[in-house]
């Protein structure tokens, strides 16, 4: 690691810690002012009922609605840097979420996440629709750890969770207005109504423009891509049917326009590819970002994004007395219709241009039924059933391989469907009152099954008389019972202590291919063509998790202190890269053997005086393979997992001042992280990124009394870029570059 990269930030924190140990130290009675000035409680559903975030014996980090608007994320890439041992990277494909070194590539149809994303209670299955833009948000809760009791399948590493505001008894408006670099543009308003005692409506509007990040210098016309074209809406209605019964009904659309060419070759950023060994290399931000690369063998077209997620919702609550029912059903849609230019190495050598059109819909429905009772006596639990299902209708085709030997067009159309059904249970004993015990469980079926074909075709469209084609085809049941046991202690008025022993669980799935003797859709599976069980078939990925934490508030509320260590073994740990099967290239997935992750998390905050506030992080990790041979007789054992930095320092620091007739307000966080990897392990390649830091500041500007504030806002200070994202055949993702922006918001 290059220490002097991340000195700084660590010579910050050592200042800050100190502050706070002689704080401590002394032991002063702090004054009515500073007494005023202390951490807010915040109340989460992390436990499918309202507590206290210091009381919720989780590991986890809650970032609100005020918060995202201040340092301008208003989508799930944006966020990651904020959160402690989290990445969350925005692909071509859809969102990848990584927590504590946890992650799946697999963003197609048939592949599922390590860690749940959330809205409103709602699983959302693939990772394109987990990219619309945040919209009237009241919270957002990332939940560190297997969660899989409460909230089910694939929370092996964790759950992201979007909670929006739901309508209230006041009539209230707000207003938004945004301007930037890059041609920034964005507009956002909502508007709260209430009808009458039963009905109160809720609607949100957001519209925003940039133009791309990168630059195109394949001597094409063409517009690059990260640029943005999105509009997002939502309405809401809270219904009281009676004085026990009320229900919540909720409908966003989201639609994105824009150029998903997100990629640069993995040349932009490193040396020594080609002889199997990527070293980083020197080069300015435009250089990063700039798509060079002019391909040998076509010429590149216009990439282009039609991207529309929409989603209807009932989430009812009724007051039975000494219990509550909940049942929330969801209908959710998503289409995509694509053009993407890749960047695709088919030997170490020799990279072609890739033409990729995709054409999908996917609809999915869930249902669940718990209830959950109410008191403070000595036994509460919360239970329930769960019905998920999800139908995927896709068409890949890939053109520009012939001289890899394939005809003009390689093309994949499926029809994947999965079906999931659990029953979940959780009791709390309370021994005494200052001592709980936890205990629950889930049984968790998973059916999934899909029929498609690999097509070897002339022209886009496939012609039965001149193409071929060979059979996907394959179905698995998986089922698994996961558990918790939990134990929370409080240490004092203001110190809960707790610990757990958990299990994670991820369905198994399959590839491409089929087992000889099937058919379906009039295509057989000869022996010739078809792939052995073990090639077709992958199995569950599986956790056992042991975790302890600390969370405290000292001197008087003004600093608060979260701190956990955990340790996870974990097996069949599912990854995911592009292989050659019967002479052409196919996405795989492959069980991993066994992986360990272990690590320690600190972070708080500290008010300072009447108007400071000070944030601190501190995590340490190490997640590496245990077993895992990826290619031939080549171990990996003993290597990190990807995107698992050994050590990451964050610190943060807002003043709120009274000045010149209003409140002015001025903030600067650091990340400072260390190196890490983003292995291709079917190519052997382990990409290393460099120790780095990245800054942001904000300005806010209120009048005394005024309904209208200003805001300025940089992100990435320092104006580097690295790759988030790397694939099989080198296709690199970068980040963002360093942006500014000035928000007017108006409230009524």
């Amino acid at each position: 690691m290059k220490v002097k990269q991340v000195r700084p930030a660590q010579t910050m924190l050592v200042a800050a810690v100190s502050g706070m140990v002689c704080g401590i130290a002394q032991g002063q009675p702090a004054t009515a002012s500073a007494q005023a000035n202390t951490v807010p409680e915040v109340v989460v559903t992390a436990q499918r009922t309202e507590a206290l975030a210091s009381r919720t014996p989780v590991a986890m980090s809650v970032i609100q609605g005020a918060q995202l608007e201040t340092i301008g994320a208003d989508n799930p890439a944006a966020l990651g840097s904020r959160l402690p041992n989290v990445h969350m990277d925005q692909a071509f494909s859809g969102l990848r979420v990584t927590i504590r070194g946890i992650s799946n590539n697999d963003t197609t149809d048939k592949g599922d996440p390590s860690a749940a994303f959330m809205l409103d209670g709602v699983y959302l299955a693939r990772p394109a629709g987990q990219t619309a833009n945040f919209l009237d948000v009241d919270r957002i809760e990332v939940l560190r750890g297997p969660q899989g009791t409460l909230y089910g399948r694939n929370t092996t590493a964790g759950l992201v969770h979007v909670i929006s505001n739901t309508p209230t008894g006041r009539l209230e408006g707000a207003l938004g207005l945004e301007a930037g670099s890059y041609e920034n543009r964005k507009l956002d308003a909502m508007l709260n109504v209430p009808v009458n005692q039963a009905l109160a409506l809720r609607a949100a509007l957001s519209a925003r423009r940039q133009d791309p990040f990168l630059k195109n210098a394949q001597g094409t016309p063409h517009r690059p891509g990260m640029d943005r074209d999105d509009r997002d809406a939502r309405l809401s209605a809270r219904l009281r049917l009676n004085d026990d019964a009320t229900v919540l009904l909720r409908y966003d659309y989201s639609q994105v326009s824009n150029n998903n060419d997100r990629i640069v070759p993995d040349t932009n950023f490193y040396t020594g590819v080609a002889e199997g060994r990527p070293v980083w290399r020197h080069g300015s931000t435009d250089q990063r970002l700039t798509n060079a690369f002019r391909p040998p063998n076509i010429v590149p077209q216009q990439g282009y994004q039609d991207r529309r997620a929409r989603g209807l919702s009932a989430d009812l609550s009724w007051d039975l007395g000494p219990a509550t029912l909940h049942y929330l059903a969801s209908h959710r849609e998503l289409d995509q219709d694509m053009l993407n230019n890749y960047y695709y190495r088919i030997t170490p050598r020799v990279a072609l241009g890739v033409i990729n059109f995709y054409d999908g819909h996917n609809e999915q429905d869930s249902h669940e039924l718990r209830v959950a009772t109410k008191g403070a006596g000595a036994l509460s639990a919360q239970g329930g059933l769960y019905y998920f299902s999800e139908d995927s209708f896709t068409t890949y085709a890939f053109h520009g391989l012939q001289p890899a030997g394939l005809p003009p067009y390689y093309a994949f159309p499926l029809d994947t469907d999965a079906r999931s059904k659990a029953v979940f249970g959780q009791l709390t004993w309370r021994l005494r009152p200052d001592l709980r015990l936890t205990a629950g469980a889930r049984r968790t079926h998973d059916d999934k099954r899909r029929v498609g074909s690999t097509n070897f075709q002339q022209q886009l469209v496939f012609n039965p008389a001149t193409d071929r084609r060979l059979l996907n085809a394959a179905e698995l049941s998986t089922a698994r019972t996961t558990w918790r046991l939990g134990v929370e202690a409080d240490l004092g008025a203001h110190t809960l202590a707790y610990g757990s022993l958990s299990t994670g669980y991820k369905a198994g799935g399959f590839n491409d291919g089929c087992i000889a003797g099937a058919s379906a859709l009039g295509i057989a599976c000869p022996a010739a063509t078809a792939v052995s069980a073990k090639a077709l078939y992958y199995q569950p990925e599986e956790l056992r998790a042991l975790e302890a934490g600390l969370k405290s508030r000292l001197l008087d509320g003004r600093l608060s202190v979260n701190a956990a260590v955990f340790h996870y073994d974990y097996t069949n740990l599912q990854l995911t890269g592009t292989a050659i099967v019967s002479g052409a290239p196919r996405l795989l997935t492959s069980n991993a053997g066994r992986a360990r992750s272990r690590g320690v998390e600190l972070d708080g905050e500290l008010r300072v005086g009447l108007g400071g506030r000070l944030s601190y992080g501190l995590t340490l990790l190490d997640a590496r393979y245990v077993t895992y041979t990826p290619s031939g007789n080549t171990s990996w054992a003993g290597r990190k997992l990807d995107r698992a930095p050994s050590q990451v320092f964050t610190l943060g620091y807002e003043q709120r001042f009274q000045l010149g007739g209003g409140a002015l307000s001025a903030g600067l966080f650091t990340r400072a992280s260390g190196d890490y990897v983003i292995a291709v392990p079917s190519q052997l390649l382990a990409y290393e990124i460099p120790s780095h830091t990245s800054s942001d500041a904000t300005l806010r500007w209120q009048p005394q009394g005024a309904r209208w504030s200003l805001l300025a806002r940089v992100r990435n200070i320092e104006d580097k870029v690295r790759p988030s994202i790397i694939d099989s055949s080198g296709m690199a993702t970068p980040t963002a570059p360093r942006t500014a922006d000035l928000r007017l918001d108006l409230r009524f």
